[in-house]
């Protein structure tokens, strides 16, 4: 006799024919995988209290509006996250903490140096302070996935943790002193990531060879085989003559300068390293832009409807 099972339309995990929910991520089973005509399809809204197991851990999913993650550890397991996600913790739970790579970079970037670690057994909760919706992103052994700088709620124990910088300085003036993305794979064993996307959050599974364009601030997540690139789109006036719009380009160029000579001014040294004051810089070298992350595939991608946008120079 087959046993019948029910495959996930998020994380592909098979899952018995009675279950309601993904034992693996906590999508619902019985929503079906609706894609709109675009590519994109609604992140799985995860009812509250949604058990996911891992290990001899487990963890529930709880509120709507600032979503809640708590985990109960069991003996032996951990997770990492960064410092300000803490909720709460029962006493019992173990408290460490794991070096960063990066060092003064990291300074740069406004980004932690080192991550608490929690280890079982025990209970801690972990939330953003900020409306939104949560991911569980299953990471199974060898695979590799690329996240937005503060976009970890947490992560388990099995995976490995470094960063990188998008290279250039297009990236540098899109995002201010730059845009990290958190890498995490998993080596030995499969592994759990937790995600908070500001705003909805939505998923396209790009083919080989298929491109699409993403506003800096919308970036969430993706999978390490999407190939990424900045670039920036010239914004040419429609029905100006060549003369014309050189001489405008002159103008803004003029305009700008003066903009980024202000605030360097005003702000010294933390002000060169401000977006707003490389964004007016930009403008001397280049005119008014548009600045978005370029992204092929295969791969997944992930986007967050909710960000301050970055785009313009």
């Amino acid at each position: 006799m087959t046993d019948e099972r029910l495959a996930c339309r998020w994380c592909r995990a098979q899952s018995p024919p009675t279950a309601a929910t993904c034992a693996r991520c906590g999508a619902p089973l019985d929503v079906r995988d609706v894609v709109a005509d675009s590519g994109w399809r609604a992140a799985p809204r995860l009812r509250d209290l949604t058990e996911v197991r891992f290990g001899a851990s487990s963890f529930q999913i709880d509120g709507t509006v600032v979503p809640v993650a708590d985990v109960d550890l069991g003996p032996g397991d951990s997770i990492f996250f960064e410092h300000h996600a803490m909720l709460w913790k029962e006493d019992r739970v173990a408290m460490a903490v794991m070096d960063a790579p990066g060092g003064a970079k990291r300074l740069l970037a406004d980004l932690p140096f080192v991550l608490s670690v929690a280890h079982g057994p025990g209970r801690v909760s972990c939330s953003r302070d900020a409306p939104g919706e949560m991911v569980v992103l299953p990471v199974d052994p060898g695979q590799e996935m690329d996240v937005r700088e503060h976009a970890m709620l947490l992560a388990t124990n099995s995976l490995t943790y470094s960063f990188e910088k998008l290279p250039g300085l297009k990236a540098t003036l899109a995002v201010g002193s730059g845009m990290y993305l958190d890498r995490f794979v998993a080596q030995n064993g499969p592994g759990l990531l937790l995600l908070h996307g500001y705003g909805n959050v939505m998923d396209r599974t790009l083919g080989e060879g298929e491109t699409i364009e993403v506003e800096p601030g919308g970036f969430l997540y993706k999978e390490s085989s999407v190939r990424i690139e900045v670039v920036t789109h010239k914004l040419v006036p429609e029905g100006t003559s060549s003369a014309g719009q050189a001489a405008k380009g002159l103008a803004s160029r003029g305009l700008a300068g003066l903009r980024a000579a202000k605030a360097l001014r005003k702000e010294g040294l933390q002000g060169i390293l401000s977006g707003d004051v490389l964004q007016q810089a930009s403008g001397i070298f280049s005119g008014p832009g548009l600045t978005l992350m370029k992204m092929t595939g295969p791969g997944r991608v992930g986007i967050q409807s909710m960000y301050q946008h970055h785009g313009t120079a």
